[in-house]
């Protein structure tokens, strides 16, 4: 006897993604077309520093080479895609559940960030891009004098 576990929303979730992808596949034109539509959405954490803000957006068993981030009006955007494996039951697997294919996030990046020194860093399935922020001017006083 084997325990399967049971995920009543499973197939509702699945059948609004399908219906979700079908339509923006419908409505998007040019490079919309590229962007709206998304197999996955890899998990981020965004730490703000003292000199900097950090996303860390975890994307394992994707290749360097299939990662794009651009910066653009204020958006920082990462997007490429992760290759889809031969699932055959032949080669032993009973269930699969490691999402492939294209994946897409936006961040909009504060007035404060320096948008001219963003790094960005893939180790160990871990993309780390790093923004700086700008030196700050400080409210100069200016004193009133009488006449």
């Amino acid at each position: 006897m084997s325990l399967t576990r049971y995920e009543p929303w499973f197939f509702v979730n699945r059948l609004q993604r399908d219906l979700d992808r079908l339509f923006a596949a419908n409505a998007a034109t040019g490079d919309e077309a590229q962007t709206d539509i998304v197999d996955w959405a890899p998990p981020v954490d965004i730490r703000e520093e003292e000199k900097q803000f950090v996303i860390h957006a975890d994307l394992p068993g994707v290749e360097p080479k299939h990662i794009d981030v651009t910066l653009e009006k204020g958006v920082l955007t990462i997007r490429g895609s992760r290759e889809l494996e031969t699932r055959d039951e032949k080669n032993g697997f009973r269930r699969v559940e490691r999402t492939s294919g294209r994946f897409y996030r936006r961040f909009s990046l504060p007035d404060t960030a320096d948008s001219q020194s963003v790094k960005a860093r893939f180790t160990n399935g871990v993309l780390e891009v790093a923004i700086p922020k700008q030196a700050q001017v400080l409210p100069r006083r200016i004193n009133v004098e009488a006449a």
